[in-house]
């Protein structure tokens, strides 16, 4: 707690990846920054709960899948796949402990006073940690971020979100996930690849609703051809204890009604943001219609020297995003008069699905550039193919790249890509996107042989997409 009667120049509230970064200027005086922290684990979700551990675990699914793959590479004494999940866990969980270690290491280093404790507003300047003390400051940030969204339907704490993905200490042999987001598609590939026998409900007939059709359609012919089970068109409408320790599943899907066994159910039917106990009607924050925290481009609250950002305003909600936001608005608010104006762009935010094979985005989708554009405007590029790794492989993970360009001068307005390696290259792709690069900027680049990458500069005119 600190000394009574302190005002600091800055408070963060939430020690994720949003509240992080401050200004070097800020970090001359030292004491002036406080961050309030109310898990007692610094990092937030992603470093928790979120991209860290999940990629640790996509990792130990795509070296499963590397095993089973390299029989027919020549090794016929690949050994199995089976592993010892318990153990992976606890050496997991022994990295993100070192990670949170790492990240208080560091706001001892800048001298920011680090509080454990919910933080409650009480006034636009002042929170209160709940003994009654309150902790004042110039300027407040709220970064708390989000949540997982657990149904209201009967039996629902039975099932596990995906925070609870990382608590489980042994591999359920049947899964249910309830829900086709991004993070739900993730642990489901995780778990079958692991080999869970697992199912996906779909309110839908679609997986990964908000991507383009070539991510989602190509990941879900993928996924059903290796086993997994989509039940679309679905409602989960209870969840009920079975024999030991198993789940009773009932739904409806296309009007029919059903009932099946697992020994987990994942929800993951969405996020909402870590509100409830912030109090920040007291400061006059409001809340958007989908009750985010209502900001500008600048990250500013409707009360003056309040400022949010990240997953608790709902928009673009990823890990480098919030960070982006920070640096911005920390350098803004603190920095020399070059930064001023700065504030983050959320134009042509790429993004990633670790699914597999992985798949990735930047720019707009086709519907999205028809719609602003007009189809007319548009020359859409498509490539599908089987990238060299699937050579020696009997069954042949599939690939599909997808380019989107607008107007006469055919400037790049979207990228959408699956397969093997997508989540690297898409890295360097988004960057000319963000340039404004053209088909021809594209076209006028040596391609890079053998890889799939090279698709994206050597697609011609018999790539066009045929509407």
């Amino acid at each position: 707690m600190p000394p009574t009667g302190k005002i600091y120049d800055y408070l963060v509230i939430g020690g994720g990846s949003g509240g992080n970064y401050l200004s070097p200027a800020l970090l001359e005086s030292p004491g002036a920054v406080g961050l309030i922290e109310g898990s007692g684990r610094l990092g937030g979700t992603c470093v928790n709960v979120g991209c860290v551990p999940k990629k640790v675990m996509w990792n130990t699914a795509s070296i499963a899948d590397a095993i089973r793959d390299a029989k027919e590479y020549g090794f016929p004494e690949a050994g199995s796949t089976k592993f010892d999940w318990l153990a992976l866990k606890n050496k997991r969980d022994a990295y993100i402990k070192r990670l949170n270690g790492i990240y208080e290491r560091n706001l001892e280093k800048d001298s920011v006073e680090y509080i454990t404790g919910m933080a409650s507003f009480v006034s636009k300047n002042s929170v209160t940690l709940g003994n009654g003390d309150e902790i004042h400051a110039k300027k407040i940030l709220i970064a708390v971020g989000g949540r997982p969204t657990i149904p209201k339907v009967p039996g629902a704490e039975l099932g596990i979100d995906s925070d609870g993905f990382f608590d489980l200490e042994h591999q359920p042999k049947r899964v249910a996930v309830v829900g086709t987001g991004y993070i739900g598609i993730e642990l489901a590939g995780i778990f079958h690849a692991l080999g869970s026998k697992v199912t996906i409900f779909s309110r839908t007939q679609e997986i990964l609703r908000p991507f383009d059709h070539i991510i989602k359609d190509t990941l879900r012919k993928e996924m059903l051809n290796v086993g997994v089970e989509i039940v679309t068109k679905s409602q989960v409408k209870a969840l009920a204890k079975s024999e030991g320790n198993a789940i009773n599943l009932s739904y409806v899907s296309d009007g029919k009604e059903g009932v099946a066994e697992y020994d987990t159910v994942l929800w993951a039917v969405g996020r909402e943001p870590l509100l409830e106990k912030l109090a920040v009607d007291k400061a006059g924050v409001t809340l958007n219609e989908k009750g985010y925290i209502a900001v500008n481009d600048y990250q500013e609250t409707a009360v003056p020297d309040v400022y949010a950002l990240g997953d608790v305003c709902g928009i673009e909600q990823l890990t480098p995003v919030a960070i982006a936001a920070g640096r911005r608005l920390s350098d803004r608010l603190f920095g020399p008069e070059q930064f001023k104006n700065s504030k983050l762009d959320y134009r042509n935010v790429p993004s990633v699905i670790f699914a597999h094979p992985t798949a990735g985005a930047v720019g707009l989708t086709e519907e999205q550039a028809k719609k602003e554009y007009g189809a007319e405007n548009l020359n859409v590029y498509v490539s599908e193919f089987s990238g060299l790794y699937n050579a020696m492989k009997t069954h042949k993970t599939p690939s599909a790249f997808k380019l989107i360009c607008a107007g006469p001068e055919e400037k790049v307005v979207g990228i959408h890509i699956v397969g093997a390696g997508s989540d690297e290259m898409l890295q360097g792709f988004a960057v000319a996107v963000k340039m404004g690069a053209t088909k021809e900027d594209f076209d006028s680049t040596v391609a890079l042989h053998p890889t799939s990458a090279e698709e994206l500069v050597t697609l011609t005119k018999g790539n066009l997409k045929k509407n």
